[in-house]
């Protein structure tokens, strides 16, 4: 495997995905240390927290609990790289280029990440239960303020992102950080706040950067996740994502089972660009948080595959169209076949910049 192809293997991995694979038991994007002797009550609040948008994880008291997917393998089995990596191909060999594994395959990988997944530790040993970390998140995206005359509200607008579209997907916005900040902290114990991951384990809100909100609403307009965007160009990254699992597509409501076509975009920002359009479009934060198990939701869809047109996007859509040839849908690449016509995406793009939206 050449340093290219070791890339984007490791890109097309979900790093929960290998962690609950590994039965390593991830609960919103957290899980206790491998090493809990060296914590004080053996890391009874978990420490360790994973990046699905950057492919890495980190223990905030150990500092060499931390790096990629191969990393974490390393760690969990007590192997060295290369064990690691051959796990890595055996557990996910539908990845690797030029193989030629069957739809059967797939669908147990699927299957086995899937019970892994919900295989957490049992709801009594948990700081808050589901419901309520729920309804922590609903009352905490209610305290938000409507975007209309903020900043935020011109950083959309020069993505070409109107008011239909702000009030249609209830976008929201931090206006005042200090006061947001104080009234979670007097609403509920600091220990949920971080829990919930809402609250970094410094004790302050996360989203100091990202005051932009995009809810993930369900089919009843109810979101129980959300991504924070940046509005300040030279913040990294740019999105910050509620710790945790990814728990379907943004703007799920538009795989309603019915026949015909839709786009699927990578990050909410070029999502919102195609609804402004009146084009059918769902969102998902990277290639890496797609789940397999998320393909009976595409049920009589044909996909139009828009990653940004670049590496990363040219590799994740290769790896999306197998996942989905492997489940019978078909799907096609947005621009194919247009690369010499001057309309076409160019290099760098990705959709809100083709339709003319400014950085």
């Amino acid at each position: 495997m050449t340093e290219e192809e070791l890339k984007q293997f490791k890109a097309a991995l979900s790093i929960t995905a290998v962690a609950t694979a590994l039965g390593v038991p991830v609960v919103r994007g957290r899980c206790r240390c491998f090493f809990p002797t060296r914590h004080a009550h053996g890391d009874r609040t978990p420490s360790v927290s994973f990046s699905e948008e950057r492919g890495t994880f980190r223990c905030w008291v150990c500092d060499d609990v931390r790096g990629d997917v191969i990393s974490l393998v390393q760690i969990v089995k007590n192997c060295s790289f290369l064990e690691a990596l051959n796990w890595l191909k055996e557990t996910y060999g539908f990845l690797v280029s030029g193989a030629t594994q069957n739809a059967s395959h797939v669908a147990k990988v699927a299957v086995r990440e899937a019970a892994l997944e919900y295989s957490s530790p049992e709801p009594q040993k948990e700081l808050v239960s589901e419901d309520e970390r729920k309804k922590i998140i609903l009352s905490f995206l209610k305290m938000l303020s409507p975007v209309d005359k903020t900043p935020a509200a011109a950083y959309l607008a020069r993505r070409r992102i109107y008011k239909p579209i702000w009030d249609k997907m209830l976008l929201r916005t931090i206006t005042d950080y200090g006061a947001l900040n104080n009234k979670l902290k007097e609403t509920y114990d600091l220990e949920v706040l971080k829990y919930v991951g809402l609250f970094s384990e410094k004790g302050n809100l996360r989203y100091y950067k990202h005051p932009l909100f995009f809810p993930y609403l369900d089919t009843k307009r109810r979101s129980c996740y959300f991504q924070a965007r940046a509005i300040d160009s030279t913040v990294v990254p740019k999105e910050l994502n509620l710790r945790g699992t990814v728990p379907y597509p943004y703007n799920v409501s538009a795989l309603d089972q019915k026949p015909g076509w839709v786009y699927l975009c990578e990050g909410v920002v070029d999502t919102l660009t195609f609804l402004g359009q009146r084009i059918a479009a769902i969102g998902i934060p990277g290639v890496r948080s797609f789940k397999t198990e998320w393909l009976p939701l595409f049920k009589n869809k044909s996909v139009v595959l828009c990653l940004d047109k670049d590496e990363a996007g040219r590799s994740g859509t290769e790896y999306l169209q197998s996942v989905f040839a492997q489940a019978g849908i078909r799907t096609v690449v947005l621009g194919e076949g247009l690369e010499n016509v001057s309309s076409a995406m160019k290099e760098g793009d990705d959709i809100n910049s083709w339709f003319g939206g400014k950085k």
